[in-house]
């Protein structure tokens, strides 16, 4: 069974730093590519945030958060990071840990910038 359970989350002041974890199960996980989504307050859609490939190189950031956050993973610890710095309020969402081709998302965890 797949699963994906993320951590890190929770409530930080705008310039403040976070950083996102996810623990993968029931998979191969060094055979795929992951993915951090968000889906903003009022939206429906999730928003592709940050890719990382299978073999932890070409990563892709969204143009909001270039320079900003930065993917990573540790395959010996199957586990999905996204650091996350300089927040800002339009940074606040629920942050979902994906895996790629099998479409699995994970419960999400909630972020919120604000002072």
């Amino acid at each position: 069974q797949v699963q994906l359970v993320e951590s890190g989350g929770g409530w930080v002041q705008p310039g403040e730093s976070l950083t996102l974890s996810c623990v993968a199960s029931g998979f191969t996980f060094n055979n795929y590519a992951m993915n951090w989504f968000r889906q903003t307050p009022g939206k429906v859609n999730r928003v592709l945030v940050a890719a990382i490939g299978a073999a932890g190189d070409n990563e892709l950031y969204a143009d909001s958060v270039k320079g900003r956050f930065t993917i990573s993973r540790d395959d010996a610890r199957n586990t999905l990071y996204l650091q996350m710095t300089n927040l800002n309020p339009d940074d606040t969402a629920v942050y979902y840990c994906h895996a790629g081709r099998l479409g699995t998302y994970g419960r999400g965890t909630q972020v919120i910038v604000s002072s």
